[in-house]
């Protein structure tokens, strides 16, 4: 008997024997041979093979749900969507933001987010449906016409019901239950339209700032400028919160903080003007003085009772954890530091999220900077599933 023969004797008494164990799963043995097709089809690697409601292939934030938030799945209740807003038109240094939601969205191929989240203690979805709606439509040529763009996207996915109404008063200005977004960026300029719609329903919010930056900066008509007298000094990602602060977005009193700066100041009345705006600031140096619990004790104080919003510029992480952003700034906060402050943000009401200023084309090959940013957008999305927002 040949060595041939004996092996293929050997593999069907291998596979007869597995068939005889596992008759549902393993495919017939022919007279032919065996049936290769079937054997290494779908079906007999899924118990769930294609069905109606499957997909598979697209690169969804953590595998969420894939909606047409704004076509034929509009009448879809969830309770957070996750928005792209491929938008980078109002940087002032290294563009490249305008991929940074299918970056982020790349970075979370590991995550999923039916999957427990060990240092939060939760598992989203058992308390919160999470969709991905893609990416807004921002036009790549005109800031305010971009801007819109969002502002209305935003404001709709906002008006809609949520799919949960938990127990309690809502904390929406209307007594509804509303959905609560998770946008990822696109440069930092893209803060102030989302505050439009989160104010629109909950009213002045209290922000959390994540950045190196103040981004306060007070237009002002400076010598031998470009801009003709009277003419507008547009909005960028170094001065929405300046608007933000003229529009009545931001919570009074000076309940809203930066965490992480270490930018340098066109003059040090910078400090002044942001004060003005209604920032206090943690700077990065204070993960040393007092540490990240000592950190996350000042935006308590800060933001109390207050509705949220959390805007995370990826710049506040260091530069050597996450490289690819349009303004890195050295001496940063580290990725387990950041993760560890989140923790203790725990019971904030959270109304909504951003995470910006990714840039893909800046990062190494192995994509530390998108992976990074896509599990602190996994995070603020168990934030969100810990605390219902009830009055």
């Amino acid at each position: 008997m040949s060595f041939r023969t004996l092996s293929a004797i050997l593999g069907l008494l291998v596979i007869q024997t597995f068939s005889e164990q596992n008759p549902l799963t393993v495919p017939t043995i022919e007279p032919s041979g065996i049936n290769y097709t079937r054997l290494f089809s779908n079906e007999m690697i899924f118990t769930d093979t294609w069905s109606k409601d499957s997909w598979n292939g697209l690169t969804t934030f953590a595998k969420a749900p894939p909606l047409r938030c704004f076509g034929s799945d509009a009448g879809v209740l969830y309770d957070v969507a996750v928005l792209g807003a491929p938008f980078d038109i109002a940087t002032s240094y290294r563009p490249g933001a305008r991929f940074g939601p299918n970056g982020i969205r790349q970075g979370s191929r590991r995550l999923g987010i039916d999957r427990v989240n060990v240092p939060m203690k939760i598992r989203a979805t058992e308390h919160i449906d999470i969709v991905d709606c893609g990416d807004v439509p921002m036009i790549l040529v005109d800031n305010k016409v971009a801007l819109r763009q969002l502002e209305l996207a935003n404001a709709a996915l906002l008006a809609r019901p949520s799919s949960h109404a938990p127990e309690g008063k809502s904390l929406a200005k209307d007594g509804k239950f509303h959905p609560r977004i998770l946008t990822l960026g696109g440069d930092h300029t893209i803060t102030l339209p989302l505050l439009r719609g989160v104010a629109g329903i909950y009213g002045p919010v209290s922000v959390i700032h994540f950045d190196s930056h103040l981004d306060t900066w007070k237009p002002r008509p400076m010598e031998d400028s470009p801009w003709l007298p009277g003419e507008e000094i547009p909005i960028t990602h170094g001065n929405y919160f300046y608007y933000a602060h003229k529009e009545g977005l931001l919570g009074p009193n000076n309940t809203n903080i930066h965490v992480g700066i270490r930018g340098a100041l066109n003059r040090w009345e910078d400090y002044d003007d942001d004060y003005e705006v209604g920032f206090v600031i943690s700077h990065a140096d204070d993960l040393e003085d007092i540490g990240w619990k000592g950190v996350v004790k000042m935006i308590r104080e800060t933001v109390g009772d207050n509705p949220v919003y959390i805007s995370l510029d990826i710049d506040v992480i260091d530069p050597g954890l996450a490289p690819a952003t349009g303004t890195p700034e050295i001496g940063g906060i580290t990725t387990r530091e950041i993760k560890k402050i989140f923790q203790g943000l725990s019971g904030l009401k959270i109304v909504g999220a951003d995470v910006v200023e990714v840039a893909p084309a800046y990062d190494t090959q192995d994509e530390i900077t998108q992976i990074a940013a896509a599990n602190i957008a996994w995070d603020m999305l168990a934030l969100m599933a810990k605390t219902p927002l009830v009055a």
